[in-house]
């Protein structure tokens, strides 16, 4: 799609301060796909911190009730902060969306 991809991994709310080291550089992007498992609560909490647009992508791992992915699907479908949710394990569609909106803004800003 013409766009770069830049991947933050290990990051999540059991080691919020893992989190918050990347913090800074995931403030400087145009769009965040956040994926979460077991309760969804990272593009949550992450959405609270940021002031950009995010696609919540909820993933079915972990176990118990959260291990099919509904848990997080849950949360996210629950969330307060300004979130946009795609179904379970749908990387593919946040992918899609993140990328039109990359594109939007890049060429927004060719325009000036």
């Amino acid at each position: 799609m013409g766009v770069r991809v830049h991947r933050v991994s290990d990051v999540g709310v059991a080691g919020l301060h893992r989190l918050l080291d990347v913090l800074d550089d995931l403030r400087e992007f145009d769009v965040l796909v956040v994926a979460a498992g077991r309760e969804g609560a990272l593009p949550t909490v992450l959405a609270g911190l940021v002031d950009l647009p995010l696609i919540a992508l909820p993933v079915a791992s972990g176990y118990g009730h959260g291990g099919d992915g509904e848990a997080a699907l849950s949360g996210m479908l629950q969330s307060c902060a300004p979130v946009t949710v795609v179904n379970v394990d749908a990387g593919y569609a946040a992918g899609v969306q993140a990328g039109l909106i990359a594109r939007r803004l890049d060429a927004a800003r060719t325009d000036d």
